[in-house]
């Protein structure tokens, strides 16, 4: 499903309001923690906060840094 939302200014930041129907998908709550993670083609993904994806986010980012010249092989 697509939720549509606009960036605007919060303070001296800029943010985005989740819809209530995008928060209900996500199963969260007021306080809850959101993990955004880069995905292909300039777009990003947001994940409800799980035991043990920090963890797992980390030795991700960390292999693909590492691996970075075979994964560009292995994509073409």
């Amino acid at each position: 499903m697509t939720y549509k939302t606009k960036v605007r200014k919060i303070g001296n930041s800029l943010g985005v309001v989740l819809p209530k129907e995008a928060l209900q998908a996500m199963k969260v709550k007021e306080g809850a923690t959101l993990y955004i993670t880069e995905a292909p083609e300039c777009s990003v993904q947001m994940t409800p906060a799980k035991p043990g994806f920090a963890e797992k986010a980390e030795i991700a980012g960390d292999l693909m840094q590492r691996y970075r010249n075979a994964l560009r092989e292995l994509a073409k």
